[in-house]
Formats: structure tokens, C-alpha cells, sequence
């Protein structure tokens, strides 16, 4: 499976940018795709990721009630809206596919080393 991650650029704090990740490829082992980032110096963290069917989704606190994960199966393709944006959402901006047995939902979190399949990662930088 191959992930292609795009739709990064420099936006002003409180502005709204719209990532794309395309899922292309054969892989019938995963069932969630979630959208990590990391800024210069910090760790890789989950941001947010949603299962195959759009039933799920999971935000992490720092971006809930701003940041909207959605997905069009026609188009294989994840969204991740992310609106009122901080300088502190300045990071490379990962996706990644993971798959997960039933009785694991609800996911209450993300870990990198769950995730198996990662696209190359799109630049989001957040500054005046």
C-alpha cells in the first residue's frame, strides 16, 4: 500500500488548510487510517485517525473541536480538516494505516508503533 499526504502550506494563525491522504495499492489488512505529526524536536504524535467504514473517529485533545477527520471510500481518499490553527500545530503532518481487532474499539489513543504503513508527510506551518 502506498499513502500519499498533501494539501500542507504556510496559513496564518486562526486559518483553516484541508491535508489529503490518498490510499493506493492492495491492503486488506488495515481498517484505520489516522494522521500523525511531528514538530522539530518533539516526538511523533497521533492527531487524529478514523476506521473504514467512518463509524470511528478519535481526536486528540489538542486539536478536538477544531480539526474534522472524514473519508470518501469512492475516492480512497482520508480528509483531515483542520480549522483555527495555532503556531503549535507546526509540524510535518503524517498519515498512516493500522489495523485493529474489533474488541480494540473505541481506541482511546494513538501509538506510532501501531501503525505499519506511513505516506512521506506534508509541511503545515502556522506564523504571522
Amino acid at each position: 500500500v502506498q499513502l500519499q499526504a498533501s494539501g500542507g502550506g504556510l496559513v496564518q494563525p486562526g486559518g483553516s488548510l484541508r491535508l489529503s491522504c490518498a490510499v493506493s495499492g492492495f491492503a486488506p489488512y488495515y481498517n484505520v487510517i489516522g494522521w500523525f505529526r511531528q514538530a522539530p524536536g518533539k516526538e511523533r504524535e497521533g492527531v487524529s485517525c478514523i476506521s473504514s467504514s467512518g463509524d470511528f473517529t478519535y481526536y486528540a485533545d489538542s486539536v478536538k473541536g477544531r480539526f474534522t477527520i472524514s473519508r470518501d471510500n469512492a475516492k480512497n481518499t482520508v480528509y483531515l480538516q483542520m480549522n483555527s490553527l495555532k503556531p503549535e500545530d507546526t509540524a510535518v503532518y503524517y498519515c498512516a494505516t493500522a489495523f485493529f481487532l474489533a474488541d480494540m474499539f473505541p481506541l482511546t489513543h494513538m501509538r506510532t508503533y501501531e501503525y505499519n504503513n506511513w505516506g512521506q508527510g506534508t509541511q503545515v506551518t502556522v506564523s504571522s
